[in-house]
């Protein structure tokens, strides 16, 4: 089963824990590549993704539920595949909503036993790259529904239903099964005289180096520091505000999983970083790829969310800064820094001067492990208070466009907000949303307010 964790996380970190290295200041926002600079997947690049487009159904396929298919209905009958672990839905047009329901089973790889079926959140708009930032004007953009993770599978069955009164579904439905592949493999050498890590391409060496104030070049995960050290490393240097220098309100900075240690080929994503001016607001998500994974599986079901961004959505990066799995493990997420304030695509409309946590799961029903909201109650006191940010506390985001609030809209929102307060959305899920107002309290104690 593909899932080993490139956990082995063999590096040692230890000068780092005993060595107050100050912050760099935040890039100058610059301008994204075009979108022609989204390369090609290459050939040896780890993991696959299989594109079948979808047909209509027949009357035999059962897509109704009671023998009989709409003509609307689309999908695919049982099939054999190659083996993959995470699927979605694509489409054309990326302004094109999929009104309707779409459910998969699977058939796990070597068996013969098929599950139910599971549905799939249809969401296209929810997340994304704001509709005025060349990312979200990038023709290379595609419709598409959240990733669902259904483990190792090696058979599958889809149908996809429009709703009543709906008269077609978006033109190009696809069915991406995303093979997240292993790891790729260590190819640190070291470092050379001149400070360069050696032995790595130059979109790993960019990644890499985005964290170099934390971590030495080509670590798996940066360290965690007391709140003490973590104060010594920052004060005084950017991009701590100012008025922090007397009385600093930082968290002591947690463990994070970098992009080397969850595998993430750099390959495949733009090249160069993005930046907005500030973090005043972190929204908080759920994936909506499903709870059956385990923790040692959560760097395979990064990289499949984030082949599935890459090269399914046509994203330049994953959208989310951060994830955190069901253990409560904190993973970067998209490159440029974890200590930087890379925008991301999450939260449409609210891109700017926020940050995106992503909890892998569904959290509609389920309630999130304490280790989750522990979680992201250290990771907001940290990165909230690098920039002076009282997460019990509200802030002022401009919006960029969306369902809820117009385009130049000055919305006040909780400085740790659901991707609902932003959105029109179910997400993060009822239940990790009701579990954020324990979380701002637990993240302004770990801030020493």
């Amino acid at each position: 089963m593909r899932v080993s964790l490139a956990s082995p996380i063999a590096l040692t970190c230890a000068a780092v824990l005993s060595l107050p290295l100050p912050l760099a200041a935040p890039a100058a926002a610059t301008a994204p590549p075009a979108a022609s600079a989204l390369p090609p997947a290459p050939d040896d690049l780890p993991g696959s993704t299989q594109s079948l487009p979808l047909a209509p159904l027949g009357a035999s396929s059962r897509a109704g539920g009671d023998g009989s298919a709409r003509p609307a209905d689309q999908g695919l009958t049982r099939r054999d595949v190659r083996p993959f672990s995470l699927l979605g839905v694509v489409w054309d047009d990326p302004r094109a909503a999929l009104h309707g329901t779409v459910q998969v089973r699977t058939r796990a790889t070597g068996g013969d036993v098929w599950s139910d079926w599971q549905d799939v959140e249809t969401h296209t708009d929810q997340h994304g790259a704001d509709p005025d930032s060349a990312e979200g004007a990038s023709g290379a953009r595609r419709g598409a529904t959240a990733p669902l993770w259904v483990g190792d599978s090696d058979g599958v069955e889809i149908r996809v239903r429009a709703e009543n009164g709906v008269p077609s579904l978006p033109d190009g439905l696809r069915l991406e099964l995303i093979d997240p592949g292993e790891a790729p493999a260590d190819t640190t050498r070291g470092t050379a005289s001149t400070g360069t890590p050696t032995g790595l391409g130059a979109s790993e060496a960019a990644a890499t180096s985005a964290n170099a104030e934390l971590a030495p070049y080509g670590s798996a995960w940066i360290p965690a520091l007391t709140k003490e050290e973590t104060e010594r490393t920052t004060v005084g240097g950017a991009p701590v505000q100012a008025a922090q220098a007397k009385k600093p309100y930082i968290g002591p900075r947690p463990k994070i999983v970098t992009r080397k240690g969850w595998g993430a080929d750099e390959r495949i994503r733009e090249k160069g970083f993005v930046y907005t001016k500030t973090i005043k607001a972190a929204f908080v998500h759920h994936s909506a790829t499903g709870n059956n994974y385990t923790c040692a599986q959560a760097p395979s079901v990064l990289r499949g969310i984030y082949r599935y961004h890459v090269l399914s959505s046509g994203w330049r990066d994953v959208g989310y800064n951060f994830a955190i799995d069901k253990c409560g493990t904190i993973y970067e997420g998209r490159a440029g820094g974890v200590a930087k304030p890379v925008l991301g695509a999450h939260t449409l409309g609210f891109n700017t001067n926020s940050m995106g946590v992503a909890v892998l799961g569904s959290y509609g029903s389920s309630t999130p492990p304490a280790a989750v909201v522990t979680a992201v109650a250290r990771l907001t006191a940290w990165k909230l208070g690098l920039h002076g940010i009282n997460p019990k506390g509200t802030v002022t985001l401009v919006s960029g466009g969306g369902n809820l609030y117009a385009k130049g809209k000055k919305v006040k929102f909780h400085a740790i907000a659901g991707h609902r307060d932003g959105y029109r959305t179910d997400c993060p899920g009822t239940r990790l949303y009701g579990k954020l107002p324990t979380t701002r309290t637990s993240s302004a104690k770990y801030q020493g307010r």
